[in-house]
Parts: C-alpha cells; sequence; structure tokens
C-alpha cells in the first residue's frame, strides 16, 4: 500500500516512521525541501496546489491523506477525483472554519460557549453584546498556537481586537471560566469502526501546548460523553482517519473548543503509552486495514520541546524518558521536538515529567 501525505512537518515524519513499520510505503509533499518528513522518507517538492506536484503525489500513491487541516478544498476535490482521499472534504472544511465548527458540534449535540459570526466592526459589536464580556474573538480561518485570537474585556477595547486579529471574518465566543482543557482522539475506519483513547489533560503557556497527561486526572465520568460526542461527530461527516476534539471541563460538563480532522499534538504519548499509537491507527484506517487497540499501557505524560532544544544526553539520562527531534531549526515558539514519560501511575509520571521540565525552557508557573 502507498499513501501520500500532503504536508511534511513533524505530523507527516510520524505518521511515515508508522508507515515504515507497518511496510506501507509514504510519500509527503510540502513546500520545502528540507521539510521534517522528506528527512525520513520519499518527499516531493511543491505548493499543496500546485497541479504538477500533484499529478506526481497521486502516481505514486494509492490513498491519500494529510497531516494539517489548512489544506485547500479545491486540492482534496482535485485529487478525490483519481483516488481516494482520507479524511474526505467534507471534513476539512468544518475543520477550516471556526464558524462551520462550532455548529456542527452543537447540530451532533456537543455543548459549545455562546457564539456569534462578526463580518465587521458592526458586527462585532452586536456579538459583544449578546454573548456578553469577557468574550474571546477569533479568526474564522487560521490561526494556531493562540495565533489569530483576542480577548475582550470592555468594550472601549473592541476596535483594539479587531484589528489585532486582522479585521477579517471572525467568530466572537462568551469566556468560558473552565476547570482544564482535555482532549479526546478517536479513530475511525472506512467500514465505521471508531476507537477512541483515554482523554487527554493539556496544559499551554503563551497559547502553545506545553504538557499533555493520558489518561487525564479523574476523567473517568466524562471519558463515556466525549466518546458519545466523537462518535456523533466522525458520523455525521463520514470521517475515516483520526479526530480530535479540544474541550473544555467546566463542572461536570464538557464543552467543545475545537476540532482538527488529523493526528494531533496532544495524542503524541500515543507512541509509547498507548498499545497503537494514533499515527499507525491513522494509517490503518486510512488504507483500510483492521484498526488496533487504543488502550493506554500505564500513565503517560508528553512534554513539547519548544524554542530550544535541550542537550539530548540530559533527556536521555532519565532511562524512561523517549526523545523525539523533529530535524528542525531553533526558533522562538517552533515546536523542535516532544519527550514523553511513562509509568506505572499518575504520580509518577507527574514527578518525573516535573524532573525532566527543568531541562526545557517552559514559562513559568509549572503548569502542573
Amino acid at each position: 500500500m502507498r499513501v501520500g501525505i500532503i504536508g511534511g512537518g513533524q505530523l507527516g515524519r510520524m505518521l511515515v516512521h508508522a508507515g515504515q513499520d507497518l511496510g506501507i510505503e509514504c510519500t509527503t509533499l510540502d513546500p520545502a525541501a528540507d521539510s521534517p518528513a522528506a528527512k525520513v522518507g520519499p518527499s516531493i517538492v511543491g505548493a499543496y496546489d500546485d497541479p504538477a506536484a500533484l499529478d506526481r503525489l497521486a502516481a505514486v500513491s494509492d490513498v491519500v491523506t494529510y497531516e494539517f487541516e489548512n489544506v485547500p478544498v479545491e486540492t482534496a476535490h482535485s485529487l478525490a477525483d483519481r483516488l481516494p482521499v482520507y479524511p474526505a472534504a467534507t471534513s476539512l472544511e468544518t475543520g477550516q472554519d471556526r464558524l462551520a465548527e462550532k455548529t456542527t458540534f452543537t447540530e451532533v449535540g456537543l455543548a459549545v460557549p455562546m457564539f456569534a459570526a462578526v463580518e465587521d466592526l458592526a458586527s462585532l459589536e452586536a456579538a459583544v453584546e449578546a454573548v456578553g464580556l469577557p468574550a474571546v474573538l477569533k479568526t474564522r480561518r487560521l490561526g494556531y498556537d493562540g495565533k489569530g485570537q483576542a480577548v475582550i474585556r470592555r468594550i472601549e477595547l473592541l476596535e483594539d481586537a479587531w484589528r489585532a486579529i486582522g479585521e477579517v471574518p471572525a467568530i466572537c465566543e462568551a469566556f468560558v471560566p473552565f476547570d482544564r482543557e482535555v482532549s479526546i482522539i478517536a479513530v475511525r475506519s472506512r467500514d465505521g469502526d471508531v476507537r477512541c483513547w483515554p482523554l487527554v489533560e493539556n496544559h499551554h503557556r503563551e497559547g502553545i501546548l506545553r504538557l499533555s497527561l493520558a489518561p487525564a486526572s479523574g476523567a473517568a465520568a466524562l471519558q463515556a460523553a466525549a466518546e458519545e460526542r466523537v462518535r456523533a461527530l466522525m458520523e455525521r461527516l463520514d470521517h475515516v482517519g483520526v479526530l480530535t476534539i479540544e474541550l473544555f471541563v467546566a463542572g461536570e460538563s464538557l464543552l467543545g473548543n475545537e476540532m482538527a480532522p488529523r493526528v494531533h499534538n496532544s495524542g503524541h504519548w500515543t507512541i509509547e503509552g498507548a498499545q497503537t499509537s494514533q499515527f499507525e491507527n491513522h494509517l490503518r484506517a486510512v488504507c483500510g486495514l483492521p484498526l488496533g487497540d487504543t488502550d493506554a499501557r500505564g500513565h503517560a505524560a508528553m512534554l513539547n520541546v519548544i524554542g530550544r532544544e535541550p542537550d539530548p544526553q540530559a533527556v536521555l539520562a532519565f532511562p524512561w524518558a523517549h526523545l523525539h527531534r523533529y530535524g528542525k531549526a531553533p526558533r522562538e515558539g517552533r515546536k523542535l521536538g516532544h519527550i514523553t514519560i511513562c509509568g506505572d501511575d499518575e504520580g509518577t509520571v507527574r514527578e518525573r515529567a516535573l524532573q525532566v521540565s527543568t531541562l526545557l525552557p517552559i514559562p513559568e508557573p509549572w503548569p502542573i
């Protein structure tokens, strides 16, 4: 089986690695000749909407997938005329537009913060009147790791927020006083089989994910509710492959924040910490293979390496630490790798994560 992957970042790189273990040949398409995935497998250099590059990708693929949700929808449609593309364009279109995303969440029974569409300053004023203050203004498209967002706390700062996001179509959401952030990661096969990994507890600093803990502490009562909602969403979209929903926990309730129709940063722990990783199961799904077991092997923590890399010898001096380097040049705010820590119990994993954190430039205070 040959899989074409649109995008050659670290997610593409880890998909390539998973494919090698399964005997699946993965070829990535990325504008950068030195993309992380290009360093570990065959690659095509070209824009995501370059017809010639897409022709080359189609020629060496039996099925096409992607590692990020901002692939041009026209690209997915073009390739789907020639060979299977999973997830389908419907998932892309929904994941690319925060308004469509929130609307779809409500349609499948997932509660969300109050929201309103924003097209201009006048509609922003009306949206804030509807959802109240404080509120969060987000661009409808693009934006990640906290980019394309502005928190509005006072009515006189509306114009500043509108300028801050670039004066583009947006969505205004009520600010949620949540207790913590979690994510549910699931995979759906071509024949509709769905498997879910345990809920993951996520901690951010400066808008960037710094630490994930799995299974999320005390989340057993929420697991069934999260699984029910992610199953409904995947069935609604006829989604094939991995899909992640980022959620707010407020008391005993789950609120939908965002979705990612792909493998996800908060699922990196599954490489060492689950019976089957998100990367392997994504390839199994899109290739029509049976899905693997998603049970956790114990407890795990994942720390993102942001901005600059630690000394590998210092990390690997901890015998229970697993270092993944993406082959990227250091840059402020850039994800350069991750470290996974496994253990038999939550307390051990938290203590080990704290030890490893001393090697990383994590802004204070420590997330847990």
